[in-house]
């Protein structure tokens, strides 16, 4: 298939805000495609790789300058000064392309499988003259393209590919393209309605999509099977142990009450650690540890190697659990931020094994011995992890855990798990599944204390006098169901400005992770590519009409920065829209 097929997608869907209609584009686009579904379907999202590998393109804002000026005749300097006007390389890259002198152009033209191939290839290259095979296969690929083509080219190398597609939209187009005739399906534009055959037929299909992708992070395996097998291929998908799935999500109570009335009596009750997710995989005697951002972090924790090796009985699985940080003198539970570090952390990792020991509390199995446990009962999963796991305070255990319909009971258990330094507890359905990715009310969280979201920076101000080369005030967005990002207000508080201590976010630490992210500056005010997450703690949720997602944060303040999170596990618009009603009951 020729790219300028693709790109002619891109444009059709960065030009509408209506998810009906995206997804109807997308399904066009699935119809006509064949041989090269997967790198189609990769491409389609904007990147080469699926979620879970962690490969990277390695390539700077400053390297597809150098490719865009090589490919248009315009000079470095000119290219520069057309990104500083739109804060979007893409863009720049059309603009200079579309003016280059014809003698430039060619008569070929891209193919999916070409701008995939070459992409990807810049991954591979490694030590002497990296830079120069990088720049040769970047801009041989905008040599041959249209300055349209040029624009996504380049949007996807920098993982900024600006369409407005979500994972909700991915999956129904799959459905609507590959099932669509068997469920008589009508996608009415006008009235932005679709019309089905059978609408419990139709939920059988999305499901079954749903759970193909949930076992595998990865459309592009979906959409083949999809595509040459059916539904009956879908089925066949299944789990892979070194490859992490989305962990399963919690959402929120207000208090004891309101989590029984919501998981029902009796419950699992356990603790909410203040640590981070790790999903722990064994295959054929080797460990593998991701973390929620689906990182693999296997050499940052050889102590969480060591003790699963010891302590865990089986040859083969995929755990979930949560990573705590303690102090090695007074052995106390340490927030979040205070060990955060270990996990980028690349070199002197055995002196902060030592610094800053974890212990791992395992609270739920995936996958055990050749079998799928995602649809077993939360109670059936509960009493496996405390007969594989052997309890080793200080190192590896079962979390704590108790099962009650008694509220005195979870109360007094709530208020042991805050005297133990954790942040609140967890409250669990006991028969319900293990849902990936998912907020689902299966699984909630409790914390009697200042609510707390995670959201996306999408931009900052520098600071002012002392604080000029720091940035101290951040504009801070959640995310919609399509994956665009919304603005929800702007914080400044909680933040220091030097490296002086740990705990917290500092302005010296914000500065330094944005700053490789700018896309545009325009005075004290810059954007960048949201990839950063932070923790904000607010006082209320407000309507406003001056933010894009509706809403604002009174008094918010930043707790720290997330670096287990990606961008898209952010708090969702949908989420906020339910805390605002259910805080204004």
């Amino acid at each position: 298939m020729d790219y300028k097929k693709l790109v002619d997608v891109y444009e059709a869907l960065g030009s509408t805000t209506k998810r009906l209609k995206k997804t109807a584009i997308i399904a066009e686009l699935l119809k006509q495609t064949n041989a090269d579904i997967q790198k189609l379907m990769l491409l389609l999202q904007g990147r080469v790789f699926p979620t879970w590998d962690q490969r990277e393109l390695g390539v700077a804002d400053r390297l597809l300058i150098k490719a865009i000026a090589a490919s248009s005749g315009a000079t470095s300097d000119k290219v520069e000064r057309e990104f500083a006007k739109t804060g979007d390389l893409g863009l720049a890259a059309e603009s200079l392309l579309r003016n280059r002198r014809q003698s430039t152009l060619t008569s070929r033209s891209l193919t999916i499988t070409k701008v995939f191939d070459n992409i990807r290839k810049v991954a591979e290259f490694q030590g002497k003259g990296t830079v120069e095979r990088k720049l040769q296969l970047i801009s041989e690929l905008l040599t041959t393209a249209t300055a349209k083509e040029a624009k996504y080219i380049v949007r996807t190398i920098s993982g900024n590919l600006r369409v407005g597609i979500g994972s909700g939209s991915i999956r129904d187009a799959i459905v609507w393209a590959f099932f669509g005739k068997e469920l008589e399906l009508k996608y009415d534009d006008k009235d932005e309605a679709i019309k089905v055959r059978d609408r419990a037929d139709f939920g059988k299909y999305l499901d079954a999509v749903q759970s193909a992708y949930d076992l595998t992070n990865d459309f592009s395996v979906v959409a083949e099977a999809a595509q040459t097998k059916g539904l009956k291929g879908l089925s066949t998908i299944s789990l892979k142990v070194g490859i992490p799935i989305k962990v399963m999500l919690a959402q929120k109570a207000k208090d004891v009450e309101d989590g029984f009335r919501q998981v029902g009596k009796p419950a699992a009750i356990e603790y909410k650690y203040d640590g981070f997710r790790i999903q722990l995989h064994k295959s054929k005697g080797t460990i593998s540890l991701f973390t929620r951002r689906l990182e693999n972090v296997t050499k940052q924790f050889p102590d969480v190697v060591k003790y699963a090796k010891e302590y865990i009985k089986g040859n083969e699985y995929i755990l979930d659990s949560e990573a705590v940080g303690y102090s090695p003198k007074t052995r106390k539970y340490l927030p979040f931020q205070m060990v955060s570090q270990r996990i980028k952390r690349k070199y002197d990792i055995s002196k902060l094994e030592q610094e800053l020991p974890v212990e791992v509390n395992i609270f739920d199995v995936i996958y055990y011995e050749g079998k799928n446990y995602i649809s077993t009962p939360f109670r059936e999963r509960r009493k496996l992890v405390e007969k594989i796991v052997k309890s080793v305070p200080l190192k590896i255990k079962p979390c704590e855990h108790i099962e009650s319909s008694n509220e005195e009971e979870a109360k007094k258990f709530l208020a042991k798990a805050l005297d133990s330094g954790n942040e609140g507890v967890m409250l669990k359905a006991l028969d319900a599944p293990y849902k990936p990715g998912s907020r689902v009310g299966y699984m909630l969280k409790l914390k009697p204390s200042f609510d707390t979201l995670d959201l996306v920076v999408i931009g900052a101000d520098w600071g002012e006098g002392k604080r000029a080369k720091y940035l101290s005030s951040f504009y801070i967005a959640c995310v919609d169901e399509d994956g665009n990002f919304k603005e929800i207000g702007k914080v400044a508080s909680g933040i220091k400005e030097l490296e002086d201590s740990a705990e917290g976010a500092t302005m010296q630490q914000m500065t330094s992770l944005l700053k490789p992210l700018f896309t545009s500056e325009k005075g004290k005010t810059i954007t960048v590519k949201p990839k950063v997450v932070i923790e904000v703690e607010y006082g209320e949720i407000q309507k406003s009409p001056t933010y894009s997602s509706g809403y604002a944060l009174r008094f918010p303040r930043i707790k720290t920065v997330r670096e287990d999170r990606k961008a898209d596990d952010a708090t969702t618009l949908n989420e906020i829209e339910k805390l605002y009603k259910e805080q204004n009951k």
